[in-house]
């Protein structure tokens, strides 16, 4: 078969895009993957030489009764026809939107030129874009079960949200340590403010840095924030910082703790690896839907739920301690994390495209 995976946007569209691209070509498929224009795409992207990506515009919707409506319904005229002419010229038997507004386009004009079309969420409360988007889908993934209430409409499967090859095989922890310029032999925490930002974020974890010098921390800003922080990490200890990280199963594999975001694909990765974690949603994102993600984590004992406007320095301090200081406690968390995983969530959505 030939297939679209329409992929772009942020990486929690993106990897999960190439993980399935990678599983269709094992089964014989040949695939293209269309990617926003955004510069997080295209660095994301880099690294899978072997992938075919292509770009189309992202047109976000604004809300209904607004005047911006308008160009909106232009610019996505505009975009469904440049992807009919990338279908058509490709061959494409199927189209895949991964979720977002980068998915919409390709979506309808995979249906509109009779090729199979699906949407796949990862969060456990959709997104408006993807609940748009499955009106001309013949079936629609989920990666939680709480989100099939959302499309009554629709052939509804769950197949959990698919992890890169990378993430299947992670190195030894003295490899990646190597690698990392990190000591293996420290309890490491790995933090992650995601793609949309975390200042603040940022800023508390290196002020319980500063209190815990016996810790080690692997901390990935962004690249809007890294100069920012490194001004602020004098007197900090064992304390790596990176602007961006192209090996997050290093990263993985050298850590035992995690403070990140609650975006559906880094949830995934947590689980997949099996590690525990201190979550923290991204405060102002759509429908407030990464805390219902990290509330999938906190009943199960994978992960602390922690929003942004209740902690200090002081309280993640005291978090990381009692998490790192109890063994027992670690042990469980990162088996409850691993319970969550669907490790078969790439060969899911390949066997439904197939038909199988």
């Amino acid at each position: 078969m030939k297939i679209i995976i329409a992929c772009g946007g942020t990486g929690g569209h993106l990897f999960p895009g190439v993980a399935v691209a990678q599983e269709l070509k094992t089964r014989g498929h040949e695939v293209k993957l269309l990617i926003s224009q955004k510069k997080v795409d295209a660095r994301a992207s880099e690294k899978y030489k072997n992938l075919d990506f292509d770009t189309v515009p992202a047109v976000a919707k604004p809300r209904t009764l607004s005047l911006k409506m308008i160009p909106f319904m232009w610019k996505m005229w505009k975009t469904v026809g440049q992807c009919k002419r990338m279908h058509k010229e490709f061959g494409a038997d199927a189209v895949i939107g991964m979720g977002g507004f980068t998915s919409l386009a390709p979506v309808l004009a995979g249906h509109k030129m009779g090729a199979k079309a699906y949407v796949h969420d990862s969060n456990a409360l959709p997104g408006k874009a993807n609940r748009l988007t499955a009106k001309w889908c013949d079936k629609v993934f989920i990666g939680f079960e709480a989100a099939r209430e959302y499309f009554p409409n629709n052939e509804v499967e769950l197949t959990g949200t698919p992890v890169r090859d990378e993430i299947r095989s992670l190195p030894t922890r003295e490899d990646a340590a190597l690698k990392l310029g990190l000591d293996p032999q420290m309890q490491t925490v790995l933090v992650m403010g995601g793609s949309q930002g975390a200042k603040r974020l940022n800023s508390l974890v290196v002020g319980a840095s500063k209190a815990m010098p016996a810790v080690q921390f692997l901390q990935i800003t962004g690249n809007g924030d890294f100069d920012r922080v490194k001004a602020e990490l004098e007197g900090a200890q064992h304390h790596k910082l990176l602007a961006f990280c192209d090996d997050m199963a290093a990263a993985y594999a050298v850590s035992d703790l995690a403070v990140m975001r609650s975006g559906a694909s880094s949830l995934t990765e947590l689980s997949f690896i099996g590690m525990a974690s201190i979550l923290v949603p991204y405060p102002t994102a759509a429908d407030d839907h990464q805390t219902l993600n990290a509330e999938v984590f906190s009943k199960a004992g994978a992960g602390l739920l922690r929003k942004e406007s209740d902690i200090d320095a002081g309280s993640l301090v005291a978090d990381l301690t009692a998490v790192l200081e109890d063994a027992e406690r670690l042990v469980n968390m990162r088996k409850a994390a691993e319970e969550l995983a669907v490790k078969d969530a790439a060969e899911r959505i390949c066997k439904a495209v197939e038909g199988k």
